[in-house]
C-alpha cells in the first residue's frame, strides 16, 4: 500500500482538527474505491490541550506525539501521551525524528517557527497554514526551502495559487522560489477580506467594541486569535506579507479588497486586462484537501456554490482610516524592509496585544488599542537584518516586552 506520511503541527487547533477530518474523508474515499493509496498520520503536535491530543492519537493510532506543555507530570497525562516528546522544542524534535512526506504547519503564532523551519529543512512538502511563520521569518524560511515545496493552506493564498494556474502551467505555479522571468505577466494580486464584524461600524463604535463583538465573525468559524485579527484587519496585512514570500511579488503587485460574501478568495489581474478569480464556499477543508492531494483533486466534503441562487458578489475598498492595521503590511515588505525583522516585530506585537484583549481575567482593553500597540511597536522597536532564526527571536522578544510595558 502506498502511503503519504503526514505530521500535523497544531493538531488540536481549528486547522489541525479540520485537517484530520479531511484525511479521514480521503482515506474513506480510497477505501471505497478499493485502491491502495492511503494518508497515514505519522505524528501530531499540540500546545496545551493534552486531552484532545490524546483523543486524536487514540483515534488515528498515532504513537509519535509532541506536547509543548511540560508542567504536568507524566503520570497525570493520558496513557497515549506518557511517552510524548514534551517542551518548547518537542514539535521540532518530532518533525526531525519522523521525517514525514508532508507537514501541515498549523501552530498558532511564532511558537511554530522552529518546528516549521525544521519541516522545511527535512521534508519534501510543507503545507503552510501558520501565516505568522512567513510574516516573522520569511527570508529565513525561503532561504531554507530550496528542496521543499511550500503548499499554501490559507484560503486566500490557495486561491492565488489556483488562479495562477491560468497564467502558468499548473505544475509550474510559482510557489517559492519564484520564476522571476514570468512576473511581467502579473499586474496585481488581490486578496479578499470579509471586512469582519465591524465592516459597517463607525470609528467611535469600533473603539468601544467588546470581546464578544469582535469574536462574531460574519462568515468564517475560526480560532480566537485569527478571528480578532480578522476584526482588526491586521490579518490582511499578515496575509499580504505571506503572499509576498510565497509568490515572490513586490508590494506594487499586491493589494486587498473587501468582499463581504467570502465567496471569491483572491483575484489575479494580468497585464492584458484579464482577471482570474478563485471562488468557493467559505470552508477551510477545501484548501486543506488541495494541499494534501496536489497535484490531483478529489471529491470534497464541502458544498458547492449554488450559482442559480447567488444573488450578488459585492466588493468595496479597504478603509485604512477605520482599520489602520490593514495598512501595516507596507511597513514590512519592499526594498530595505523585506530582509529585516520588521515582520517579526509586527507579528509579536500583534500576538501580545490580541492575547491581552482576549484575556477574560484581565480588565477590558479597548479594541482600538490593539492596532495602536502594533503601530507603536513598529515605530519604536529597532529592527535588524534577518539572517537567522536567532535574529527573528531577538526582535520578537523586544516587541513583546515593548507591548507588555504599555499594557
Amino acid at each position: 500500500m502506498t502511503s503519504k506520511r503526514v505530521v500535523i503541527l497544531g493538531s488540536t487547533g481549528s486547522i489541525g482538527n479540520q485537517a484530520l477530518d479531511v484525511i479521514e474523508h480521503l482515506n474513506h474515499l480510497e477505501m471505497n474505491r478499493q485502491t491502495t493509496f492511503h494518508y497515514q498520520i505519522a505524528g501530531l503536535a499540540a500546545g496545551r490541550n493534552a486531552p484532545l491530543l490524546a483523543q486524536q492519537a487514540r483515534r488515528f493510532g498515532v504513537r509519535a506525539v509532541a506536547l509543548a506543555d511540560d508542567t504536568t507530570s507524566r503520570e497525570s497525562l493520558p496513557e497515549e501521551l506518557r511517552q510524548a516528546r514534551r517542551g518548547t522544542s518537542a514539535a521540532e524534535q518530532l518533525v526531525r525524528d519522523v521525517k514525514p512526506d508532508l507537514v501541515i504547519a498549523a501552530m498558532v503564532g511564532a511558537a511554530g517557527l522552529p518546528a516549521t523551519l525544521a519541516a522545511i529543512e527535512v521534508c519534501p512538502q510543507v503545507a503552510i497554514a501558520n501565516k505568522e511563520t512567513l510574516v516573522a521569518a520569511g527570508s529565513v524560511m525561503i532561504a531554507a526551502s530550496s528542496r521543499c515545496m511550500l503548499l499554501p493552506i490559507d484560503s486566500e493564498h490557495s486561491a492565488v495559487w489556483q488562479a495562477l494556474s491560468g497564467v502558468y502551467p499548473y505544475e509550474a505555479v510559482p510557489v517559492y522560489p519564484p520564476c522571476e522571468d514570468r512576473h511581467h505577466q502579473i499586474a496585481r494580486v488581490l486578496l479578499t477580506a470579509s471586512g469582519g464584524p465591524f465592516r459597517t461600524w463607525s470609528t467611535s463604535d469600533i473603539s468601544r467594541a467588546t470581546r464578544a463583538d469582535a469574536l462574531k465573525h460574519p462568515t468564517w468559524r475560526m480560532g480566537g486569535k485569527i478571528t480578532i485579527d480578522s476584526a482588526t484587519l491586521i490579518n490582511k496585512s499578515l496575509e499580504l506579507i505571506e503572499a509576498h514570500w510565497l509568490f515572490g511579488l513586490g508590494p506594487e503587485r499586491l493589494g486587498a479588497i473587501v468582499h463581504p460574501q467570502s465567496i471569491v478568495h483572491a483575484i489575479v489581474e494580468t497585464v492584458d486586462g484579464a482577471a482570474l478569480a478563485q471562488l468557493g464556499m467559505p470552508d477551510m477543508r477545501t484548501p486543506i484537501q488541495l494541499a494534501l492531494t496536489y497535484p490531483a483533486r478529489d471529491q470534497g466534503q464541502c458544498g458547492r456554490i449554488d450559482f442559480a441562487t447567488l444573488s450578488s458578489l459585492s466588493f468595496e475598498p479597504v478603509d485604512e482610516n477605520r482599520f489602520p492595521g490593514a495598512a501595516l503590511w507596507r511597513e514590512c515588505i519592499g526594498p530595505g524592509r523585506s530582509d529585516t525583522t520588521r515582520g517579526a516585530i509586527l507579528n509579536a506585537a500583534n500576538e501580545e496585544a490580541v492575547g491581552r484583549f482576549l484575556n477574560e481575567s484581565a480588565p477590558p482593553m479597548p479594541f482600538s488599542r490593539i492596532a495602536e500597540l502594533v503601530i507603536g511597536a513598529l515605530e519604536s522597536v529597532p529592527s535588524r537584518r534577518c539572517n537567522s532564526l536567532a535574529d527573528v527571536m531577538t526582535s520578537d522578544r523586544a516587541a513583546r516586552e515593548w507591548v507588555k510595558s504599555r499594557l
